[in-house]
């Protein structure tokens, strides 16, 4: 079954990813944190295993530069470099390294780090900021190369450094932007060809704009605290999510 070309994909699987990228893109944006992680479990229900990774990725990186064109003034943007260079440095290794940790471990090890960070919010301000977001740049990417949604580990961070629901949406897309260009540059370099699925990709990034304008206007409507809410209880709920998970892999229950 193929439609415009793209293999293992039928008309209807093609739309509603469309549609699904448009609303995660707007939860995104709106909870600041969640969009791409709910997007990556509907896509592992509709798609191929081996493609599943390098195409998010692409559409991801797609979704985080027009959030980025839109809302650029608000970017923090002593965060960006040093988080291109810890990058940089993450994507190289993780295209090299094969990972020991099994996937229920990283499940875990996530899901417990989420929390205390949402929780203990000056365990999110460690060190100078550069040093910071370098750090966080390298682990982000280095851990994307292999479960592509790192958005919510970087989440509490941002939010720890900024108190302006704007500049937390802005910095969140311009520093995932520069994340996910990082491992398509990786993918490409460890011989991945998602070319078959460039029209899903280009659609996918056409409705994930619309997501992210519709986003950005409900946000600029909502008051300073319920983002907060918001942020902490999306958080929260995707922290213990993992650890659900990774007890359930385990056979712990």
């Amino acid at each position: 079954m193929e439609f415009l070309g793209t293999p293992d994909i039928g008309p209807v699987v093609f739309f509603g990813l469309m549609a699904g990228s448009l609303v995660t893109s707007f939860i995104g944006v709106f909870t600041g944190a969640a969009g791409g992680i709910v997007l990556l479990g509907l896509m592992a229900t509709l798609m191929p295993p081996l493609a599943l990774i390098p195409v998010h990725t692409v559409v991801m990186l797609g979704s985080g530069a027009t959030r980025t064109m839109i809302m650029w003034r608000h970017v923090m943007r002593p965060a960006v470099l040093p988080f291109i260079v810890g990058s940089l440095l993450g994507a190289a290794l993780g295209a090299r390294v094969f990972v020991s940790l099994t996937t229920v471990w990283l499940e875990f090890i996530l899901g417990a780090f989420i929390l205390l960070v949402t929780w203990m919010p000056k365990l999110g301000r460690f060190g100078a900021e550069r040093s910071r977001f370098g750090v966080l740049g390298f682990v982000t990417t280095f851990l994307g190369v292999f479960v592509s949604a790192t958005g919510t580990l970087l989440a509490p961070f941002i939010a720890a450094s900024t108190p302006d629901r704007r500049v937390h949406v802005a910095t969140m897309g311009a520093l995932m932007m520069t994340s996910h260009l990082a491992k398509v540059a990786a993918f490409g370099f460890i011989g991945f060809a998602i070319g078959r699925y460039v029209p899903l990709m280009l659609a996918m990034i056409a409705t994930g704009a619309v997501g992210n304008w519709v986003g950005e206007v409900a946000l600029l409507r909502t008051k300073e605290q319920h983002f907060r809410l918001v942020l902490q209880l999306a958080l929260t709920i995707l922290g213990l999510r993992l650890l659900w998970s990774a007890g359930h892999g385990a056979g712990w229950f």
